[in-house]
């Protein structure tokens, strides 16, 4: 369910201000019945007419960019480059899903399917999130046991289970299905391995499949058909 008004604004009618005055007019119905408050809940199958015409919703957006290091996970930054400014036009009307760090690089979702954002970011829907990262400092099989059993940071706070994989010296790969605050940072750190560089590889199902660092493409059927499945 959404308003009205931000239903024929993504379905490209026109913007919110011009709506209010044209839904007040009596011009626009709902299921048959004139509706005449712009706050109006819809439901996404609902009949909509402008004028007796129908309106269709704009179909979801779905993009992903491979983030570079020094770009910020926001929609607007008055000191930092953001994920919008690089994809210029066509990164009008969406958002990052799983925020990066500044100093963190990989896959990233950006989308307007606020429905998706949510359940993909939710501690309830446990979604997988995979990442490499250098370290100062290998960790021992100690931390390995500790991630699996739920790690208690410096601070108190509890980690769900996750789990870390040691690579080689300095290298780690640390899988986890919660999104708290630098958390694979502050986990490796809690198990005396500071991280040096770090880069999300997985997102869910989502991969950085080839991109270059600052590069971005449209999600390909199967992944939207992927994702999907999730829920």
């Amino acid at each position: 369910m959404q308003r009205l008004d931000k239903f024929l604004s993504e379905a490209g009618v026109a913007s919110r201000r011009e709506l209010g005055a044209i839904i007040r007019a009596g011009r626009v119905s709902v299921d048959g019945q004139v509706i005449r408050r712009p706050e109006q809940k819809v439901d996404e199958h609902a009949a909509v007419l402008l004028d007796g015409a129908p309106v269709c919703a704009a179909a979801p957006r779905y993009l992903l960019l491979y983030k570079p290091l020094g770009c910020v996970c926001s929609t607007d930054d008055p000191r930092d480059q953001t994920v919008l400014d690089l994809l210029g036009r066509e990164g009008e009307g969406l958002f990052p899903v799983g925020r990066l760090d500044k100093m963190t690089e990989g896959v990233l979702l950006l989308t307007d399917d606020g429905q998706l954002g949510h359940n993909l970011t939710s501690p309830k829907k446990g979604v997988e999130k995979v990442y490499l990262a250098a370290c100062s400092g290998t960790p021992d099989q100690a931390a390995v046991d500790a991630f699996a059993a739920g790690l208690t940071l410096r601070d108190g706070t509890r980690c769900r289970p996750a789990r870390l994989e040691i690579l080689g010296p300095g290298q780690v790969r640390v899988t986890v299905h919660e999104g708290k605050y630098h958390q694979v940072r502050r986990m490796l750190a809690a198990v005396g391995a500071p991280v040096d560089a770090l880069l999300r590889e997985r997102f869910g199902p989502l991969t950085l499949d080839g991109l270059q660092s600052g590069q971005w493409r449209n999600l390909t059927k199967e992944e939207r058909s992927l994702l999907s499945d999730i829920f």
